[in-house]
C-alpha cells in the first residue's frame, strides 16, 4: 500500500539499538537490570585463579585471599542491607525482612550448634578459630550469597564464573601433567593441581569438578531464550574438563562428579543417559587406550577405590585408619564432641599403629615436605567427632533441607508454566549439591578451595529458599493468558541470531 501524497510518515523508531551479540547474552542471562549486588560473589570466585603461594608447613590453616574476599563478600553484603533498610525508613516504608523464616532456621541452627559445641568443649578458646571457620563456610558466607543474588540473571552469572575459573584451573593442570610440573604423584611431577599448589591438591579437582557439573547442567537444560551456542558451547566445555579431572588422581572427586552427572543425565531422560555414557567410553578408549595418556597411573588409581583390605596403598590405609580414630573420638563426647579443631589433639590416643606420621607434599613449586594429618578426610566424621551428635544433627538438617526444598521448586520449575522458569539454575544447584553431599565422604574442608565450597553451598541456598527464584505464574487475563505482542504493521521484526522471534522492534 503506498502512502499519499502529504500525509504522514511512519513513525521512526526511538530508543538506544542493542547489538545483537548483547541481545543473545541477555537472552541467556534474562531480562533484569544491572547485576551490581552479584559482581563481590563473581569477584570472590575469579580470584581464586590466583596462585595460593603456601609454601611454609601446615600454611593450610593460614589465612588465604580466598578467606580475605570472602570477608570482603559478607561484610559488603551487610552495609547494602543496612544501608537499604536505613533508606527505606527514611521514606517512610517499612524494611523488608531481611530473611524468610525457613532462611533463618535453616541458616541460624547450625550456627546455634556450632556454638554449642564450641562452649561445652574442655578448650572454649582452643576451638574458637574452629568456631569461626565454620561459621564463615556454612552459614555467613552461604548466606551473604542468599543475599546478593536477585533472581537468575545474577545466579547464571556466578555460574558462568565457576565454568571460566575451572576452564583457568583445568588449563593450568594438564600443562603441569604434560610438562612434569606438578604435584609429586609415585615418585612423578605429574599430578594436575592448578595454581592451588602441592598443599591443597584437591584444589584443582574440586575446581574443575564444579564447572564439570555446572556446564553440564546448563548443557542439557539451557534457559528458555538461550542462543543457540550455548548448549554446544557448555557440553564442550564438559566434556574437556574430563580430561583435567582425570589427571588430578581424585577418586573422591571422580565417585562424586559420576554420581552428580548421572543424576543430571538421569533428569534429562533414558536415552540422554545411553548416549553420553556411551560417548564418554568411546573417548575414554581412545585417550586411554589409543593415546596412551597416562595409562598405568590411571588404572592403578581407579583399581584402588575398591580395595579396603586387599593390600591397599598408604593413603587408603591412612584414610580407614583416621575414619576408625573419628568414631573412636566421638564415643568419648558423643553428644558435643571434643570442640572444633580437636581432632588433632584426639587423633593419636584413638589412632591404630597402621596410621603414617603424615603424608608427602613435592611439586608444583612446593620443596618436599610432610603435611600432618589433621583430619579424618570425612566431613561427616570430622564434624561427628570434633561437635557430636548436636553439631552433626544441625549441619545435616541443613543440608537435607536445601535438598528437599530445592528438589521440589526444581520440579515446579521443570513442569510448571512459569513466565520466568529458571530451571537451568534449579538444575546447576541439585547437580552441586549431590557432588559435595559425595564428596565429603572422602574430603573435608581445609584449603583455599573450601571457600568455592561455601560459594556453591551459597547458590544452592538461594534456588531452594530465595523467594526471587520460586517459579512464578503465568499472568492471566479475562480471556486466558496475556497474548504475546506481535509485529506492527508496516514493520517487520528484526531477526536476532539465537532469539527467534522473541524480541520484536517497537514502532
Amino acid at each position: 500500500m503506498s502512502v499519499a501524497a502529504g500525509s504522514a510518515a511512519p513513525p521512526a523508531r526511538t530508543g538506544p539499538q542493542v547489538p545483537v551479540h548483547r541481545l543473545a547474552w541477555s537472552g541467556w542471562l534474562g531480562p533484569g537490570g544491572p547485576t551490581g549486588p552479584a559482581v563481590p560473589v563473581v569477584a570472590t570466585v575469579l580470584l581464586l585463579c590466583a596462585p595460593a603461594n603456601r609454601t611454609a608447613p601446615g600454611g593450610h590453616n593460614g589465612v588465604t585471599l580466598a578467606d580475605m574476599c570472602s570477608g570482603v563478600l559478607v561484610m559488603w553484603c551487610a552495609l547494602r542491607l543496612l544501608r537499604d533498610r536505613t533508606a527505606r525508613r527514611t521514606a517512610g516504608r517499612a524494611a523488608p525482612p531481611v530473611l524468610t523464616p525457613l532462611a533463618a532456621l535453616v541458616l541460624g541452627a547450625p550456627a546455634a550448634a556450632f556454638a554449642l559445641t564450641t562452649i561445652a568443649s574442655a578448650d572454649p578458646e582452643a576451638s574458637l578459630p574452629g568456631l569461626v571457620r565454620y561459621l564463615q563456610l556454612f552459614v555467613l558466607v552461604p548466606g551473604a550469597v542468599l543475599l546478593s543474588l536477585r533472581d537468575a540473571r545474577d545466579a547464571r552469572l556466578v555460574c558462568a564464573a565457576v565454568v571460566l575459573l575451572a576452564l583457568v584451573e583445568g588449563t593450568v593442570g594438564v600443562v603441569q601433567a604434560l610438562t612434569s610440573t606438578g604435584a609429586s604423584y609415585q615418585g612423578e611431577n605429574i599430578r594436575a593441581v592448578g595454581t592451588f599448589g602441592a598443599l591443597d591438591v584437591m584444589g584443582m579437582a574440586t575446581a574443575v569438578s564444579y564447572g564439570l557439573v555446572t556446564a553440564l547442567a546448563c548443557g542439557l537444560n539451557p534457559p528458555a531464550r538461550a542462543p543457540r551456542w550455548l548448549r554446544p558451547c557448555a557440553l564442550g566445555c564438559a566434556a574437556v574438563l574430563v580430561v583435567p579431572l582425570a589427571l588430578s588422581y581424585s577418586r573422591g572427586a571422580w565417585i562424586a562428579t559420576g554420581l552428580a552427572c548421572l543424576l543430571l543425565l538421569a533428569l534429562r531422560g533414558a536415552r540422554t543417559t545411553v548416549g553420553v555414557l556411551a560417548a564418554v567410553v568411546a573417548a575414554g578408549v581412545v585417550l586411554v587406550g589409543g593415546l596412551g595418556v597416562a595409562t598405568q597411573e590411571l588404572a592403578q588409581r581407579f583399581q584402588s577405590i575398591t580395595e579396603v583390605s586387599d593390600a591397599p596403598d598408604s593413603s587408603v590405609t591412612d584414610r580407614y585408619t583416621l575414619w576408625s580414630a573419628a568414631t573412636g573420638i566421638w564415643r568419648q563426647a558423643p553428644v558435643t564432641g571434643v570442640g572444633p579443631k580437636g581432632f588433632p589433639e584426639h587423633r593419636d590416643s584413638h589412632a591404630a599403629l597402621e596410621l603414617s606420621s603424615g603424608s608427602d607434599t613435592a611439586g608444583a613449586g612446593t620443596p618436599f615436605q610432610r603435611e600432618p594429618l589433621l583430619s579424618p578426610h570425612n566431613m561427616y566424621l570430622l564434624v561427628l567427632s570434633e561437635q557430636g551428635l548436636v553439631g552433626t544433627v544441625a549441619l545435616l538438617g541443613s543440608w537435607g533441607a536445601l535438598l528437599v526444598c530445592g528438589v521440589r521448586r526444581l520440579g515446579r520449575a521443570r513442569h510448571g508454566s512459569g513466565a520466568c522458569r529458571a530451571a537451568d539454575c534449579g538444575t546447576v544447584a541439585a547437580g552441586l549439591l549431590v557432588w559435595q553431599c559425595v564428596d565429603f565422604c572422602y574430603a573435608d574442608i581445609g584449603g583455599p578451595s573450601t571457600v568455592l565450597t561455601a560459594l556453591v553451598l551459597g547458590l544452592a541456598t538461594w534456588w531452594a529458599l530465595s523467594p526471587a527464584a520460586e517459579p512464578k505464574a503465568e499472568p492471566a487475563t479475562e480471556h486466558g493468558p496475556e497474548p504475546k505482542p506481535g509485529p506492527v504493521a508496516g514493520h517487520a521484526p528484526e531477526p536476532v541470531p539465537g532469539l527467534g522471534a522473541e524480541r520484536s522492534s517497537a514502532p
